[in-house]
């Protein structure tokens, strides 16, 4: 019966996903990829607690939610589920989050971002950023088909999408995807969910592994620690994160909401006493909906 009941809500999950456009990330050759094995096939699995989980992605894509026209702002947002970079948890750091977006007339895309990898990759250290940098780049080129204004385009993460999304907050600028046209590659905000961030203090050791490997040079580390990259040209960022979070310590959000600081940029922080790692939309143990607190945020900043 429980894998009758699991079965049932992955076919309601990919109907509903199905409704959705669905766009390649790139047209023709993927930059730094190799011919993908036979044997690495991506792969979509629903959890016991109802979430759906994707690993081996080789081909990416994002998922347009585009706002209803009656509550339209023209801000849109990219969406990078997080999972270590060995997983995309797809649903509840995802599509569940661009609904939510929706309902306050933002424009959501789900990213499933390429999952750093030897056997796809030539250089899996940059594959995520080149990934993060084309789906900026695809958003504020079709803003105009999507309803959306150039100046008003986000990008948020959860956990390992959280570095994800912060290494482009970090390094909009280190140029890793063809772009004639000169699209500015640099997201207006960032929000980052229980994010990692520094791959020198707090290090999330799991992450750093999958996407530098085992014995990674201290100039990577540097470079894939966003708090020592920001500078005066840095975006706004809004933080959460729990202070029990075992998983990713919360002095990540703590470190980088100083250095945004430090060089005046626009940076929030809420902090939640308890809610551990990877709660996704709904932290069981407060009665505060930090989306809502965000949603405030994105209006103080005229987003």
């Amino acid at each position: 019966m429980k894998f009758v009941l699991i079965s049932v809500l992955l076919a309601m999950l990919v109907i509903d996903l199905k409704a959705q456009e669905i766009i390649p990330l790139y047209h023709g050759d993927i930059p730094g990829a190799k011919p993908t094995p036979a044997t690495y096939v991506e792969h979509t699995e629903m959890r016991n607690n109802g979430t759906l989980n994707v690993t081996k992605v080789s081909v990416p894509t994002m998922t347009v939610f585009i706002a209803p026209k009656e509550i339209a702002t023209g801000t849109a947002v990219i969406i990078c589920p997080g999972g270590g970079y060995s997983a995309l948890a797809f649903s509840h750091e995802g599509t569940d989050v661009a609904k939510r977006f929706n309902a306050i007339g933002v424009t959501a895309f789900v990213l499933k971002y390429r999952l750093p990898s030897d056997e796809i990759m030539f250089d899996k250290t940059y594959g995520p950023l080149q990934d993060a940098q084309q789906a900026i780049y695809l958003v504020r080129k079709n803003a105009k088909k999507y309803g959306i204004k150039t100046n008003r385009i986000g990008i948020m993460g959860f956990s390992a999408g959280g570095h994800f999304a912060s290494t482009l907050v970090a390094h909009y600028n280190d140029l890793k995807i063809s772009n004639p046209e000169k699209i500015n590659l640099r997201p207006n905000f960032a929000a980052l969910i229980y994010p990692v961030i520094s791959f020198e203090e707090s290090v999330h050791t799991g992450t750093m592994k999958n996407l530098l490997g085992p014995n990674p040079a201290d100039s990577l580390k540097h470079y894939f620690s966003a708090n020592e990259n920001v500078n005066k040209k840095t975006p706004p960022v809004f933080f959460v994160h729990a202070k029990d979070d075992k998983t990713v310590p919360y002095e990540n959000s703590v470190l980088m909401n100083a250095a945004l600081k430090q060089h005046h940029i626009d940076t929030d922080i809420y902090l939640y006493e308890k809610g551990g790692h990877g709660f996704g939309l709904i932290n069981k143990t407060s009665d505060v909906d930090w989306f809502n607190l965000l949603a405030n945020w994105l209006k103080k900043e005229k987003f």
